[in-house]
Formats: C-alpha cells, structure tokens, sequence
C-alpha cells in the first residue's frame, strides 16, 4: 500500500507492517519519517536494530541471511536497509524474494532517495509495496511553505502570525533542515506564545539553499521575484553556470516542443505526451507556453544559445548578465532580446 506521510502516524498506531520502503530528497522530512517507523517498530517489540549500507559493492546476501535467520532472544529485529545506490539486478531479486517471504521475526525497513518512474516500475519496488507500505517524501512547495512553518511553530507551542512566517520562509527557503532548527531557537529565545516580526528577524539569520531545478520552477511559475533571488542565491553558493544553461535550455527546448505542438493543431494534453512532460510538471510548463506561444518561445531559444555561448567564453557578453536576462524572459519579463547578445570576441 501508498501512505502519504500525513497518514504514516495513524497508521502506526495499528498493527505494523512487515515492510516499509521510504523515499525522497527532502532531508528533515525522510529522517522524521524514518525516525517514527523506528520508534514504533521498538514500542512492538523489534528492540534489535540491524543496519545495512547498500552501496555498489553490498554483498545482497547479507539481507538473505537476516531473512531466514529467526531470532534467538526475546527481542525482535529491525532491518534498516538504507539504498545507497540503486539496488540492480542482483539486489532487485533479493528485495523481490524478501517481499515474497519476508521474516516474520523482523521487520525490513528500506530507505533511499528519491526514486524515478524507472524504478517504481522494478518488480522489486512493487513487490515491497505490496508486501507492505511505501512512503514518497517530497520537498515543500514554495506556495505551501509558510503553513508548513505556523503548524511546525504550532507543534512547538508558538503561533507565528502571516507577517513572521513569510519573514521565515524567505530566509530559509529551499532548507526545511534549517527553518526547524531556527524554530527551536526561537523556541528557545521567546518561549511559547505569538513571536514579533522583530523577534523572528532577530532570531534567524540567513539559511537559503537552493536548487537549479528552484531556479527553473520559479521561472515557468512566472515568479520573478523568486526566480531572481533563487538565481543570486546560487551565484553566491558558486554554483557553474554552465550547469545552470544545461538546466534552463532544456525546460525552453520543453516550453517550445509544446507550443510548437500546439500551434500544429494538437491539442495540450497532446502536446505534452509527445514532449514527454510529468504529469507533475503540466501546470507549470502549461504556465510557461501559454504566456509565450510558439514565437516566444523561439525567442527563448534563441536566448538560451546566446547563454550557452557566454559560459563558453564564445563571445563578449558576460554569462551572469545573460542567464539573468533568459530567467527573466521565461519568467514573462522580456527586456532584452536575443539580438542583444551574442557580441563577437573581435567586436
């Protein structure tokens, strides 16, 4: 079975699974799910805890062995299985033969990063599924960050108004690791009760960490405000620019299959089968080709060559200037053209 995370605690309160299989990028959130999963397989008794690095050179049959090995002492088994890389056609059958027979003295739980379509698709990730439950943790959207930081302050026994959540989600936007820790600080500071805006700003200090993939979501959402602030923030982290091209080109080579399509005469839904995007993604890139249509979104190309040129050190422009100046043009803020660009080394 799937359980959201905000269903993991009631269940937990039931009879427990013989498998567990969480994953997920977002650091705070998979640990704390992990955690509960721990402490209620030590309240039901698993109070020993046997833990396996799964890197490129685990030996799978180590797991087979603690599938057949019953438990000699009171005390039931936790196998923490942590998925350091993905598991391959070896550790694919051995966690396929686990879900098949799973030990009734133990309970296996299986932890990793996030997994693509490909993976969820592997015989042996549906086989723990259904063996058990699977949890998929996922970052925190910019839009619902603030009421993650008021019901997190509320746990705590403080209520942030509007004003001091937003002041809060601004500086830590991206680190939920991080705006915990600032919580419990500020906890710790002004005690329980309703924090001031200037108590907050006080208190936290700057602990924004942000992604390529930040960057490119803002953009398409048309957020410019965000998207130029995720763009220096990860100037000043020293992120490569050319990594940033990569990132950005690729969603404008996306935006334009659709628009493109589109125009041909698909329909949307259409279009975006054919230029393969997620279905996770749809809004936002339906955000994106509705603000542009097929011509801007040559344009964007067109910019996006003229960025890549820049990191290259192919002509005269200065790479910063034009990677802020494609964000801005993706995001719906057209300033510059691509004709503004792409000055020759000898001009």
């Amino acid at each position: 079975m799937r359980l959201r995370p905000d269903q993991l605690a009631r269940h937990l309160r039931g009879p427990l699974a013989p498998v567990y299989l969480v994953s997920g990028d977002e650091p705070l959130q998979r640990e704390e799910t992990l955690d509960a999963i721990r402490a209620a397989a030590r309240a039901a008794g698993h109070q020993e805890r046997i833990v396996l690095h799964a890197d490129s050179t685990f030996d799978w049959g180590e797991l087979r062995q603690h599938q057949q090995s019953m438990s000699l002492f009171a005390d039931r088994q936790l196998i923490d299985l942590r998925l350091v890389d993905r598991p391959g056609t070896p550790g694919g059958q051995a966690l396929l033969d686990y879900a098949e027979r799973p030990n009734p003295d133990a309970i296996l739980l299986v932890s990793g990063s996030r997994m693509d379509r490909e993976a969820m698709r592997a015989r042996w990730y549906k086989a723990l599924e259904e063996a058990g439950a699977s949890v998929q943790v996922w970052p925190v959207a910019a839009g619902q960050l603030q009421g993650w930081i008021r019901a997190r302050a509320s746990g705590l026994g403080m209520q942030l108004g509007a004003e001091a959540a937003a002041a809060l989600a601004e500086r830590v936007e991206g680190n939920l690791l991080a705006c915990a820790q600032e919580l419990e600080k500020l906890r710790l500071l002004v005690g329980e009760g309703e924090p001031s805006l200037d108590e907050v700003l006080a208190s936290c200090g700057e602990s924004a960490r942000y992604s390529p993939y930040d960057l490119v979501d803002a953009a398409l959402a048309g957020d410019v405000g965000r998207a130029l602030r995720i763009l220096r923030g990860l100037r000043e982290e020293g992120v490569a620019p050319p990594l940033l091209v990569w990132t950005l080109a690729r969603e404008v080579r996306t935006v334009t299959a659709v628009c493109e399509g589109v125009e041909g005469g698909l329909r949307p839904d259409a279009a975006m089968a054919a230029a393969k995007v997620w279905e996770r993604r749809k809004a936002l890139v339906t955000a994106a080709a509705r603000r542009h249509r097929a011509h801007g979104a040559r344009e964007l190309l067109a910019l996006a060559a003229a960025a890549d040129g820049a990191v290259k050190g192919a002509t005269r422009d200065r790479p910063w200037d034009v990677l802020e100046a494609l964000v801005l043009a993706l995001a719906g803020l057209k300033i510059f053209t691509p004709t503004t660009y792409n000055q020759p080394l000898d001009a």
